[in-house]
């Protein structure tokens, strides 16, 4: 079975609005989730990732809660701009100072940035 969930699937938000969204794992031992955002050029890209009880978030987003099993961490997005929809991918990594992850299990959210503005629709899933 999935040892990593992450809820929700899909999310629906207006442009200036903030999204949330959450990863819980039960894998023993691991104590880290990484956050990363799908690009339009199909890499992920690392937003933030949190360690134990602390978040290391990069700028416009937010990490807080608990990577270790049984946790949860919560992404918030602060401000929805049409950039914002995208696939956002969670992992769970093993965290050490002198080992590499042993592995990682993704699973995703889709969030839709729904634009009050009609010009910029089109850039916009």
């Amino acid at each position: 079975s999935n040892q990593v969930h992450q809820t929700p699937a899909a999310l629906y938000k207006n442009q200036g609005e903030l999204a949330k969204m959450e990863c819980s794992h039960s894998i023993s031992n691991y104590n880290q989730i990484l956050w990363y955002k799908q690009s339009n050029y199909r890499e992920l890209v690392l937003i933030g990732y949190m360690v134990g009880t602390s978040g290391f978030p990069e700028v416009g987003f937010d990490i807080e809660g608990d990577a270790n099993a049984g946790g949860t961490s919560t992404l918030t997005i602060n401000q929805l701009t049409p950039n914002s929809s995208a696939v956002y991918y969670c992992a769970a990594s093993l965290h050490s100072a002198s080992d590499l992850p042993l592995c990682s299990t993704k699973t995703s959210s889709l969030v839709y940035c729904r634009l009050i503005t009609p010009v910029l629709t089109s850039h916009c899933i």
